[in-house]
Order: C-alpha cells, then sequence, then structure tokens
C-alpha cells in the first residue's frame, strides 16, 4: 500500500512502524520500486502502547500540522491466548481498535482545520469479513471471562468495532468536509499474527497460502477511498464493493456504549 500511495507523490506520506529498522527497509523497497520516496518518512509508534501512539500524534502535529489521508491499517489475530498490553488491555483490542480509535480522536481537529469541500478528508479503517462474525460484548471487551474458543473470535469483534467506528464517525463529521470509511482488503498475504497458538498459527497459515498477494489487497483498501465516483461515507467495503454489514453496526445504543467506553478507557489512562 505504501509503494501505491508513494507513487501520487503526495505532498507528505507518513508511515508508522514498530521497528524502526523494518520501516527503513520498506523506505528501500518503495525507493527502488517507484523512485517516489523522497517525501515519504518512518515514525516510529507501536499501537500496542498509547502513551507511544499520543506521542505520535504530538509530534505529527507539532512538526507537520496538515493532515488530508488518515489509513488506519491495523490488524492483529491472536488467537486463543490472552495478552495484555503495557496499559492493562487485551491486545487484539488495544492494537485493533482503541489505539487505532485514539489516533483518530487526537488528529481529527488537524484534519478538519486541513481540508475544504474540494479537498475533503478521508479516514479509513481497515476491518474485515469476519465483522459479520464479531459481536459486542461489553463484559467481555478485554476477554476478561477468558479466551474464546474460537482463534478469530476476539478479533472478529474488535474489527466490528472498526465498522461501529467508522459509521459513528461519519456521522459527527458530517458538516466538516471528512469522509470515512471501513472496508475488507480480502485475504492477504501479511504477518498479522505473532500468536504461539499452534492451533491458530495453523489455521492461519492455511488460509494465507490461499491469500491474494498484497498489492491487490492495497488495491481493494484504496479504491473506495480515493476513487473520485465514491462520494458515500460511512460505508463498509468488501474487496473494494459496497456492503450492508451486520445489523448491529446499525445500533444506535451499541455505538454510542462502545464510543463512551472507549473514551473512557483512555480517559483513565490519561490519553484524552
Amino acid at each position: 500500500m505504501a509503494r501505491l500511495l508513494s507513487g501520487y507523490n503526495p505532498k507528505r506520506l507518513i508511515l508508522t512502524a514498530r521497528n524502526k529498522v523494518k520501516g527503513n527497509s520498506l523506505l528501500e523497497y518503495i525507493k527502488i520500486s517507484n523512485g517516489n520516496a523522497k517525501n515519504v518518512e518512518i515514525w516510529e509508534m507501536d499501537l500496542a502502547d498509547l502513551k507511544s501512539v499520543k506521542n505520535f500524534a504530538n509530534k505529527f502535529i507539532k512538526e507537520f500540522g496538515e493532515l488530508h489521508m488518515l489509513l488506519n491499517n491495523a490488524g492483529y489475530v491472536g488467537g486463543t491466548e490472552v495478552v495484555n498490553t503495557k496499559d492493562g488491555l487485551e491486545q487484539q483490542f488495544q492494537v485493533n481498535h482503541l489505539a487505532p480509535f485514539l489516533l483518530t480522536l487526537l488528529l481529527l481537529d488537524t484534519m478538519k482545520k486541513s481540508v475544504s469541500t474540494k479537498l475533503p478528508g478521508k479516514i479509513a479503517f481497515t476491518s474485515s469479513a469476519l465483522q459479520s462474525t464479531g459481536e459486542i460484548d461489553f463484559d467481555n471487551l478485554n476477554l476478561e471471562k477468558g479466551a474464546y474458543w474460537n482463534p478469530f473470535k476476539a478479533y472478529a469483534n474488535t474489527k466490528l468495532m472498526n465498522v461501529i467506528v467508522a459509521k459513528e464517525l461519519s456521522r459527527i463529521v458530517l458538516n466538516e468536509n471528512v469522509k470515512t470509511y471501513s472496508l475488507h482488503p480480502g485475504v492477504i498475504k501479511s504477518n498479522i499474527s505473532n500468536t504461539t497458538d499452534y492451533v491458530s498459527y495453523f489455521l492461519l497459515s492455511v488460509m494465507l497460502f490461499f491469500a491474494s498477494p498484497t498489492e491487490q489487497g492495497a488495491i481493494n483498501t484504496l479504491y473506495p477511498v480515493l476513487s473520485p465516483k465514491n462520494k458515500d461515507t460511512g460505508k463498509y467495503y468488501h474487496e473494494g464493493i459496497e456492503r450492508e454489514p451486520i445489523e448491529v453496526a446499525k445500533d444506535r445504543e451499541v455505538t454510542k456504549k462502545l464510543w463512551n467506553v472507549s473514551e473512557q478507557l483512555l480517559r483513565e489512562r490519561g490519553m484524552i
């Protein structure tokens, strides 16, 4: 995706990386692939560390202060393990939902000031087709009841959260020249998990064997966001095609509670 975006020769393209060495390797790949890397930068950010996300946002606002597109492309499968971050939150819940939610909140005002009717802002959340099997259990957001027997259930729940947040955000910024999207890029060959749960690892390996190449996933992600024909906002897209998410994604009470609970968890940790 980074290579495709750099091909548009943006004014400035900031790519985040938990590992700066791997990030710099990506930068070299972009240079070799299309040569359009002079405006591309690698900044460190770890979604499993909320302070890292806040530091990134503060640095971005201070050093750049202009934002036209935000692509929240996180996806982590934890399998049947329950792993907590340093923030005391279940890792899939934080990496897939709460950290991107925080980043979006922190950068939203900057985007509002940067966009116009002619050049609206774009905020996208990479979800998954598994959102259709997700549920919002407010008593088990952090897997307080233990892991699900289904190794993809907790992941599916967080991907449903992505759909809900994108939809609600579209309502909040309706008159602010900002459009939002949630999308399933397809089953893509990627390093989506580092779980030590052997059953989950095996199932993921089988799935990824038949997966589409990363470039197809990037196209599926960027098409609804960048297509000048797409005037909609808050919609969910499956491999570039608009689809209806499951009904709970349209539930106003669930949406409001998820938003409020997410803000409260961030507030308790001094993030907002």
